[in-house]
């Protein structure tokens, strides 16, 4: 369902659970674990359901799948702001976005929401753009439980070389920079080895960092994951993964329904 989340109803959101009627007054559906994502830059929400319906029946009965909550990038969808299209505005649309989470995550626990949504067993993810809001939040405290992020990076010196970002906002967000404040979770990142737009190297230096961050927390490296392909026949090598996408996206919705899902996080 479309709904509109945060203290003034401001951030557009697209909300499902995998039990039917779930929504409805009075309706009383087991509480689910929660994805929230990101899209990318130019799009919206609506973008690949069937990522989303993966998702919803991820689980081993139609029920007891993952609930998910897709969210309209600031400037994008219903909030479209032809400004906050270009690639110059960006770290804008990351920062602002990675702001509006908790909001959201509160209002997902609102009795409104006929307790759906387990919030404790939650996940955050993006592509793209998105993966970016999903990196620059999980460098302050958080409560999610795993991270899912495709054709991004957490190191933003290419964009900045390339006189896209402004240096002083990606310095001021680059996650590269602030890893001291990742705490440990399981993270999947996927990634084209040939994407033109967001160099796989610059994801792998982020990676490396964080793995780094997580032995010195006394956390098992090897929670960090990084998938990648050679090439995949996408548009610039890094819209949908192109031929590899149904692969990618099994492997990303069995990584979730696994984190999520377990007795207790891995850490």
């Amino acid at each position: 369902m479309n709904a509109r989340l945060g203290p003034r109803a401001e951030i557009p959101a697209l909300v499902a659970h995998p039990t039917p009627g779930w929504d409805r007054a009075g309706s009383r559906p087991s509480p689910r674990p929660l994805v929230l994502w990101f899209h990318g830059r130019t799009v919206s929400k609506e973008l690949d359901p069937g990522r989303y319906l993966r998702w919803l029946r991820a689980g081993p009965t139609p029920e007891e799948g993952l609930a998910l909550c897709a969210v309209d990038l600031p400037g994008h969808g219903e909030r479209f702001d032809e400004s906050l299209q270009t690639p110059q505005r960006t770290l804008d649309v990351v920062e602002r976005a990675a702001a509006e989470v908790d909001a959201i995550l509160e209002d997902l626990a609102a009795p409104r929401w006929n307790g759906a949504f387990d919030l404790s067993r939650c996940a955050v993810g993006g592509m793209s753009a998105g993966g970016m809001v999903t990196l620059v939040r999980l460098c302050s405290p958080h409560t999610f439980r795993a991270a899912a992020v495709e054709a991004t990076s957490g190191a933003f010196a290419f964009m900045v070389e390339r006189g896209l970002y402004d240096p002083h906002a990606a310095a001021r967000l680059e996650p590269l920079r602030r890893v001291a404040g990742f705490r440990p979770i399981p993270l999947l990142a996927l990634h084209s080895e040939a994407d033109e737009w967001v160099p796989v190297a610059s994801m792998r230096s982020f990676l490396g960092a964080l793995s780094r961050r997580y032995a010195e927390a006394n956390a098992d490296p090897t929670l960090v994951r990084l998938h990648t392909w050679p090439t995949t026949g996408a548009p610039n090598e890094h819209y949908g993964f192109g031929r590899v996408a149904n692969e990618a996206k099994n492997l990303q919705t069995a990584f979730l329904f696994e984190t999520l899902t377990a007795r207790e996080p891995r850490a």
